[in-house]
């Protein structure tokens, strides 16, 4: 028993030693990682080795400051050692230029915007403000009134023969032809009642307006009581408060002459004396608005020439712009009464004019387009009984008298073939003028 132990232990010693060695199992314990050298250290408060040989290496190894850097800092260190008065010094010059600067941009940015800005901001103020208005209106009055070349003594004596007929009639007349300025004066110059021609120069003083920009087309005006004017016109009809275009005012002062509508626009335009002035800007010397419409007294005046000196300004497109011109000539041609200048025309020929009646005038003033061409400007005023009928009849033949007279009459001599081709209806083929 004794024996066989022994032997056994013999046996395992030699596996045991023949066997190479294994580490013995871990247990949780050992399977924690063991702390390092540089660990420990740090853990002892000690610096390890390892980090002081790389401080070292560092300590030895590191370059030197460049020359540029202490040339920096030496920059640096003499402008913290500058005194305050120097830096402010040098801020304040450095404000100036930047100011100077800018002020250059902005005044080169006016003048491209603005060129003339200089120019207004350096001139003196006026001491009174004139309306472009007035300014336009006394430009076109030192023009020529009318470019009259030269009379027409034949037709003055046609129409002095007319005159005659009627003894009770005091008629006053001026014709121009607008091709070439011959013209034809009776009483021209004389002062009539203008009745409702009064309105031909409100319309024109209402579409200069409309250029100017101080009233629209489209306008709404209010009919006031004070303003409703009896006679001729259907608004007088309307009530009171009820809102009109300045358009439409303006069309029925002239078209179907209405007289609320005319007291409408000249309140709108400034009132009488306004509208006085600008007259005689324009060269009208005789014409005037006393009275609101309708003037039944005969207060507001006007001359035949006037009248066809207004006319020749509006065709020559002196007060208003092209645009109003047309519509002015375009409302004149529409004029309901056709009983005046109307009644001496051929068929095919248009006029664009207005009438005026009153008891102890009678007139109409107008544009006549011949069909062969020609262009002449009329007007008519005649002083008569209250509502002598005869003065109608003076007029009508007055106007077909210089209609004819225009129609043959040529301020050239004519040529054979023109005097072949073109007989008169009075057996002499060139009236002289």
């Amino acid at each position: 028993m004794t024996r066989q132990n022994s032997q056994n232990n013999i046996t395992r010693l030699t596996r045991g030693s023949s066997q190479p060695n294994r580490s013995p199992r871990r247990t949780p314990e050992s399977k924690k990682p063991t702390p390092s050298r540089s660990r420990v250290a740090r853990m002892s408060g000690k610096p390890s080795a390892s980090k002081s040989n790389r401080d070292r290496s560092k300590t030895l190894t590191a370059p030197t400051r460049p020359v540029a850097s202490e040339k920096k800092s030496r920059l640096r260190e003499r402008r913290r050692s500058a005194s305050p008065f120097a830096t402010l010094l040098l801020y304040i010059i450095r404000l100036s230029i930047l100011g100077v600067g800018i002020g250059a941009i902005a005044g080169t940015v006016l003048t491209v915007i603005k060129p003339n800005f200089s120019s207004v901001v350096n001139s003196p103020k006026p001491q009174a403000t004139t309306p472009k208005i007035a300014v336009a209106a006394s430009s076109q009055a030192s023009k020529t009134d009318l470019p009259l070349t030269q009379e027409l003594p034949a037709l003055k004596t046609k129409i002095d023969a007319l005159a005659a007929k009627y003894p009770k009639l005091e008629p006053g007349a001026f014709f121009v032809d607008l091709d070439n300025g011959a013209y034809v004066s009776v009483k021209g110059d004389a002062v009539f009642s203008a009745a409702s021609t009064i309105k031909i120069p409100v319309l024109i003083a209402f579409f200069q307006d409309v250029d100017a920009g101080k009233i629209r087309l489209d306008e709404m005006l209010t009919m006031k009581k004070e303003l409703i004017g009896g006679g001729s016109g259907d608004m007088q009809y309307q009530q009171p408060g009820k809102k009109f275009t300045a358009l439409e005012t303006a069309t029925k002062m002239s078209v179907i002459s209405d007289n609320t509508a005319t007291n409408m626009l000249i309140e709108r335009l400034g009132g009488k004396e306004v509208l006085n002035q600008r007259f005689r800007e324009w060269g009208l010397g005789s014409t005037v608005i006393n009275n609101w419409l309708p003037d039944l007294e005969g207060a507001n005046t006007t001359t035949p020439k006037d009248l066809a000196n207004l006319l020749a300004k509006v065709d020559r497109g002196e007060l208003v712009s092209t645009r109003s011109r047309d519509r002015v000539m375009k409302i004149m041609q529409d004029t309901r009464t056709r009983t005046l200048l109307p009644q001496g025309l051929e068929k095919d020929a248009t006029i664009a004019h207005k009438t005026g009646d009153i008891g102890k005038v009678l007139g109409d003033a107008g544009i006549i387009d011949m069909p062969n061409g020609k262009r002449y400007i009329g007007s008519v005023l005649v002083k008569r009984p209250h509502n002598d009928y005869s003065a109608r009849t003076l007029v009508q033949e007055i106007s077909r008298t210089v209609y004819q007279h225009f129609k043959w009459y040529l301020v050239r001599p004519n040529t054979e073939s023109e005097a072949i081709t073109q007989p008169s209806p009075q057996s002499t083929p060139n009236p002289q003028i």
